[in-house]
C-alpha cells in the first residue's frame, strides 16, 4: 500500500482488553509492532473493561502480561513507550454510560493530528450486538465511512445469526469500515501458499484432480477449553474452528488464480471455491461428518479432565471438541477429489498443516522387481509449531537391485537468522493501514454457514448421544469411515 495514501487511526480502543484473545495475542503483537517501530507516534490505546482498575492498574497489568509472555526478549524502555499509549476505561459491555466515558476519554486532544478509530471487538460474539448497537448511540460510528471495526471469529451461529450480524453492522458502518478477522490468514505459511502455487511453474499444472487424489488439512490443539466454557459449549469444533478457519485454509487450497492480489480479487475466487462445495444432504450428514469429545486421558504425561468434567461445562453436554468433515468440490479443477478437514482439542501435539497426496503412478513399472507398489508423493505444508513444506518423492535404494525409499525434501520458509512474525501482528498492522486483503467480505461467512449448516441442524437434533475419545490422543478410528478409499488415512506427522 502507498504510504501516503494510509490513513492512520488515532485510537484504538480493545473491548475485552482483560480477556484471554488480548492478553495471549493482542498485547504482545502490538508490543512487538511498537518494537520494529512500525506505529504512528501519535498513535493512543484504550482499554475497556469491566475491572475496577485505572491507568497505572491497567499499565502494572501489562508489563506482568507481557514480562511473562516475553521473558528476556521483553525490553523495559520500550515497554515505557508502549505503555504510555495507553488509557483504560472501566465499563460493563451492555452499560450505555461506559461508552459515554469512552467518548471523552477519546475526545482529550491529543498531539499530532490523525484520522480515525479502530473500535477490536476481542469479546464473546453473543455481545458484539451490545457493543455495535452502543457505539451507535453514544456516536462513535460517526462520520460515517471514517472508522473501522474489527470482529473476532466466529461471525453468528448460523446462516442466520450471520445475517442479521452483517444486517446490524451495515446498519452503522459501511462494508469498507468492517475487519472480520481469521488470524490463521495472517499466518506466514498460509501466505506463502498463495506464492508457492502461483509463483513456481513447476507447481500450478499439477495442481488439480488429474493428479491430486485428496487434500487433509487439519488443526490439532494439545489445549482443552480452558476457561471458555461459557463460549464453547454453546459454538463446539465445528462453528469455533471449521466454519471458518479451516474452511479459509480450504479456499486458499482450491482457489483459482486472481487477476491482481487484490482484496476484492482474492475474495472473489476463494467464494467461487465455497460456492462450489457439493451441498450435503440431511441424509448423507453421517457418511461426510464425524464428531467427538475428549474424555479424560493424559497430555505430556500429565493427567487431565475429560470434557464434562471440565468447570462451566453442561452435565451430560454433547458439545464436540473433534469434527473430521469430508467435502467435495464440484468445478473442473477439482471434481471427484475429496478435501478432508479436521480438527480437536486435546490431540497429542499442537500443530496445524496442509497435506496434499497425490495420485499412484499410472503405469505399473516395477511390478517385475522387488518395489510390490509406489507409495504416493506427498505435499505437506506446515503452518505450526514450524512454519515450512516438505516433500516425499522415491528414490532408488543405493546397492545392485532395483529397490526404493522415499525422501523428504524440506524447506523452512525462514531462514536461521529471521525471527517468526505473529499473525496478528501482521492483521493489525493491515487494520493500521486499511488493507483488507487478508481480511472476510460477508459473503465468504455466508457460503462457509450454507456449506456446513447442514450438519450443524443434524447434530441439533442428535442431542443423545457423542463419541468419547481419550485426551492425548488422534481421536477414534470411526473417523476413518469418511475415506473414500482404504489405501486413505489421516497423516498424524510430518
Amino acid at each position: 500500500m502507498n504510504s501516503e495514501s494510509i490513513q492512520y487511526p488515532c485510537n484504538i480502543v480493545i473491548f475485552g482488553a482483560t480477556g484471554n484473545l488480548a492478553t495471549i495475542k493482542l498485547l504482545p503483537a502490538l508490543y512487538h509492532l511498537e518494537l520494529a517501530k512500525r506505529l504512528p507516534e501519535d498513535m493512543s490505546f484504550v482499554a475497556f473493561a469491566r475491572r475496577e482498575w485505572d491507568d497505572e492498574t491497567w499499565r502494572k497489568h501489562m508489563r506482568e502480561v507481557l514480562g511473562q509472555k516475553l521473558g528476556e526478549k521483553f525490553d523495559p524502555e520500550v515497554f515505557d513507550i508502549f505503555a504510555r499509549r495507553f488509557s483504560y476505561v472501566r465499563g460493563e459491555l451492555h452499560d450505555l454510560d461506559a461508552y459515554r466515558t469512552l467518548y471523552q476519554e477519546i475526545s482529550k486532544p491529543k498531539a499530532g493530528s490523525c484520522s480515525n478509530i479502530v473500535f477490536y471487538l476481542a469479546i464473546k460474539p453473543t455481545d458484539f450486538p451490545s457493543v455495535i448497537k452502543n457505539l451507535a448511540e453514544v456516536g462513535l460510528n460517526k462520520p460515517r465511512g471514517l472508522h473501522r471495526i474489527v470482529v473476532e471469529k466466529p461471525f453468528g451461529e448460523d446462516i442466520e445469526s450471520a445475517t442479521l450480524l452483517n444486517e446490524l453492522l451495515h446498519r452503522h458502518f459501511d462494508e469498507d469500515q468492517v475487519f472480520r478477522i481469521d488470524h490463521y490468514l495472517g499466518k506466514e505459511t498460509v501466505q506463502n501458499l498463495l506464492v508457492f502455487r502461483f509463483a513456481n511453474t513447476l507447481i500450478e499444472p499439477l495442481w488439480n484432480r488429474n493428479y491430486i487424489d485428496h487434500v487433509q488439512i487439519t488443526v490439532a490443539e494439545e489445549v482443552g477449553i480452558d476457561k471458555r466454557a461459557d463460549y464453547y459449549d454453546r459454538a463446539g469444533a465445528l462453528r469455533d474452528m471449521l466454519q471458518n478457519h479451516l474452511m479459509q485454509l480450504l479456499t486458499v487450497v482450491a482457489m483459482e488464480p486472481p487477476p491482481a492480489l487484490e482484496a476484492d480479487a482474492l475474495r472473489d475466487e476463494k467464494v467461487k471455491v465455497l460456492r462450489s462445495i457439493r451441498p450435503i444432504p440431511r441424509r448423507a450428514v453421517h457418511a461426510h461428518a464425524f464428531r467427538a469429545q475428549y474424555g479424560a486421558g493424559h497430555i505430556g504425561g500429565n493427567p487431565v479432565a475429560g470434557y464434562q468434567d471440565e468447570p462451566g461445562v453442561e452435565k451430560n453436554s454433547v458439545t464436540e471438541t473433534f469434527v473430521a468433515a469430508k467435502f467435495y468440490i464440484d468445478n473442473w479443477r477439482w471434481r471427484g477429489v475429496p478435501f478432508y478437514l479436521r480438527t480437536g482439542k486435546r490431540m497429542p501435539n499442537q500443530m496445524s498443516m496442509i497435506a496434499i497426496r497425490f495420485r499412484h503412478p499410472p503405469q505399473q513399472l516395477f511390478r517385475e522387481t522387488p518395489v510390490e507398489t509406489i507409495e504416493p508423493n506427498w505435499v505437506i505444508l506446515s503452518i505450526q509449531p514450524s512454519e515450512s513444506m516438505h516433500m516425499e518423492i522415491h528414490v532408488k535404494k543405493p546397492g545392485l537391485g532395483m529397490d526404493t525409499r522415499v525422501i523428504q525434501l524440506n524447506a523452512s520458509y525462514r531462514k536461521t537468522d529471521e525471527a517468526p512474525l505473529d499473525a496478528y501482528e501482521n492483521l493489525l498492522l493491515d487494520v493500521i493501514e486499511g488493507d483488507r486483503t487478508l481480511f472476510i467480505r460477508f459473503d465468504e461467512v455466508e457460503w462457509s454457514w450454507r456449506v456446513v449448516d447442514p450438519i450443524l441442524k443434524y447434530w441439533e437434533q442428535e442431542r443423545e448421544f457423542i463419541h468419547t475419545y481419550p485426551a492425548g490422543t488422534w481421536g477414534l478410528h470411526e473417523s476413518n469411515r469418511l475415506f473414500d478409499s482404504e489405501d486413505q488415512e489421516w497423516r498424524n506427522e510430518l
